[in-house]
């Protein structure tokens, strides 16, 4: 019976779970960032400046985490108001029909010393489809408000045509980069 209740304790102490986390976007301590070709000549820049989510996440278990993350497509920000205008409109990202964007993990392997590939399905412009994140624990520990912290960083790919998205651009701006910080708040 004893070790029946030492058991019972190590694995609802947190000792042998996965924990919950809130992406920190309150904080700022997360982003969504682009990168697309302009034209072949520069780089277009820009974020996602509202979107939510949570993830678990089990250090010992890293491949059973699971995360999911809403994206405000129309709080898309590429530091000029006329060209976001551009963006949400039907040209391309058409948030007026497709104000939201998901992503929710559906596989996650431990690469080692702190390397994921995360893979999950991100529904974009209407489209769902699979991508892989590849991702790097950043850090992890408590936080000077009495918290826990965990956080990551990482990149992906994939071309516009693949989500419906038209490419009105030209071949040099098919492929859209994202670059992803996430810091998480225990629950």
């Amino acid at each position: 019976m004893k070790l029946t209740t030492f058991l019972l304790a190590i694995l609802f102490s947190g000792g042998l779970l996965a924990a919950d986390y809130k992406i920190d976007t309150k904080g700022a301590h997360a982003s969504i960032n682009f990168k697309i070709q302009h034209l072949g000549y520069s780089w277009l820049t820009g974020r996602f400046n509202d979107f939510s989510g949570s993830f678990s996440y089990d250090k010992a278990k890293p491949e059973d985490s699971k995360i999911q993350v809403k994206i405000n497509t129309t709080s898309i920000d590429s530091n000029h108001a006329e060209r976001d205008k551009h963006l949400r409109s039907g040209d391309f990202l058409n948030t007026d029909k497709f104000g939201e964007a998901t992503f929710v993990s559906t596989k996650i392997k431990d690469k080692g010393n702190g390397k994921l590939e995360v893979v999950g399905d991100l529904t974009l412009h209407g489209v769902t489809k699979s991508i892989t994140i590849d991702t790097t624990k950043v850090g992890e520990g408590d936080d000077p408000w009495g918290g826990y912290r965990v956080g990551f960083a990482g990149e992906t790919e994939f071309r516009l045509k693949d989500f419906g998205i038209p490419e009105k651009l030209g071949k040099a701006s098919q492929t859209v980069y994202l670059s992803l910080h996430v810091e998480g708040i225990r629950q």
